[in-house]
């Protein structure tokens, strides 16, 4: 009897066996794409990504001696779900593709210098006080950044409202966490924030105090030019760099569609002869030069309509539209790097992991599990052994 129950012990050994070395593969297939998936992937794509070089020459065409460079990193619409819309499991997943992508840019690229060009929230036109305070929280812990690295945020109009929808309220709140500095110098370089939904120009409040502000800023501005040359004085306070500023806002300034942008992440075919409309999808003519003329950049960053483009105004003037930096709006969100002097910059863009390839590797991995699985308890003959049997019948003839 001790035999028979002996021998019967290990006859079902054998079935536990096998049952946990599956359980051990699937587990051990499941999270090493989860690791690559959601946390390898990110670092993989964006090691890729190179700080531009800004090679400036004398006028003989020499290499001229090289100023200090700023490295500096903008991406903009990040839309972070609120309240209402969405579901839960949309926000979860958007939002960690968006911290791992920013906490992996921060830690291969270092930028002494980040900017969001608006529309940091979906929600945030309409959020409750208690729902905002939740956005915020989420928002610095999702873009937390080291302490020698700078935070520069611009509203949009999911953040403050369109136009018809601001109010004092919603402006202070967002200037209240972001700040509501317009004129920003780092290393002799000059950068503008501008609040682009407040210059529709009907003289609203909010809108005549924006246009103040820029007139202070085109001032002080335009006197620390000509003060090099002693012509006049700035008064009290030191004086800004010389170099002409970076312009930063959410909405475009006008152009007339996007019908003559180009590129993978330009907007659909179909969409780019779509007219835009003023003060919705991109500033009015007056607006935008109101702001080339008073503020006379050399270079435009924005945001706002989810899609790249480069227009020239005034045929001198660039202006680079950033596509969104959340999967939620594209399939491949990107951002721009900028090594920038007082006199020159260089522009780069830096693609994060196309969604459709994540998902490819899942789905993949999900047939490899079923193939696993099946084979496993016989149910399917190994692709291997199948292949092993007929090189050996090969060779036997």
């Amino acid at each position: 009897m001790a035999r028979i129950g002996l021998g019967f012990g290990r006859w079902n050994f054998h079935p536990l066996k096998r049952k946990s070395s599956l359980l051990l593969k699937l587990i051990a297939v499941v999270f090493a794409v989860l690791l690559f998936c959601e946390f390898l992937i990110y670092y993989l794509v964006i090691f890729q990504c190179k700080w531009p070089e800004v090679k400036p020459t004398t006028d003989d065409g020499e290499q001229a001696t090289r100023e200090p460079v700023l490295k500096a990193m903008f991406l903009a619409d990040t839309h972070l779900l609120g309240e209402f819309l969405g579901h839960w499991l949309d926000k979860l997943r958007r939002e960690w593709q968006m911290e791992r992508a920013f906490q992996t840019a921060l830690w291969l690229l270092q930028p002494e210098v980040i900017f969001i060009l608006g529309d940091v929230f979906d929600e945030g036109k309409w959020s409750t006080p208690e729902a905002w305070a939740d956005d915020v929280a989420r928002f610095q812990k999702m873009f937390r950044h080291p302490s020698h690295m700078q935070l520069k945020v611009v509203a949009g109009n999911h953040d403050i409202g369109f136009h018809y929808e601001m109010n004092i309220y919603k402006v202070k709140r967002f200037e209240k966490v972001f700040s509501s500095e317009r004129l920003f110098s780092w290393k002799g370089i000059n950068f503008v924030m501008v609040n682009s939904v407040a210059l529709k120009g009907d003289g609203c409040g909010i809108c005549s105090k924006a246009e103040a502000e820029l007139t202070e800023v085109s001032h002080r501005l335009n006197c620390s030019r000509e003060q090099v040359h002693g012509s006049s004085k700035c008064g009290p306070g030191p004086l800004l760099p010389t170099s002409a500023p970076i312009l930063l806002q959410h909405y475009p300034l006008y152009r007339r569609s996007d019908a003559n942008c180009s590129g993978e992440d330009a907007a659909p075919p179909e969409e780019r002869n779509i007219p835009f409309k003023e003060n919705y999808d991109v500033l009015s003519r007056e607006a935008s030069q109101k702001l080339l003329w008073w503020l006379q950049p050399r270079l435009v960053l924005s945001g706002h309509t989810h899609s790249a483009c480069e227009v020239h105004h005034e045929g001198r003037v660039p202006e680079l539209s950033i596509p969104s930096f959340s999967w939620r709006n594209r399939n491949n969100p990107s951002f721009i790097m900028g090594s920038i002097t007082p006199t020159d910059y260089a522009l780069s863009k830096c693609y994060l992991p196309r969604e459709h390839v994540v998902l490819i590797i899942y789905c993949g991995a999900v047939g490899f599990l079923v193939v696993l699985t099946l084979t496993h308890f016989g149910l399917l003959a190994s692709p291997f052994l199948s292949g092993s049997n007929l090189l050996r019948k090969h060779k036997t003839r």
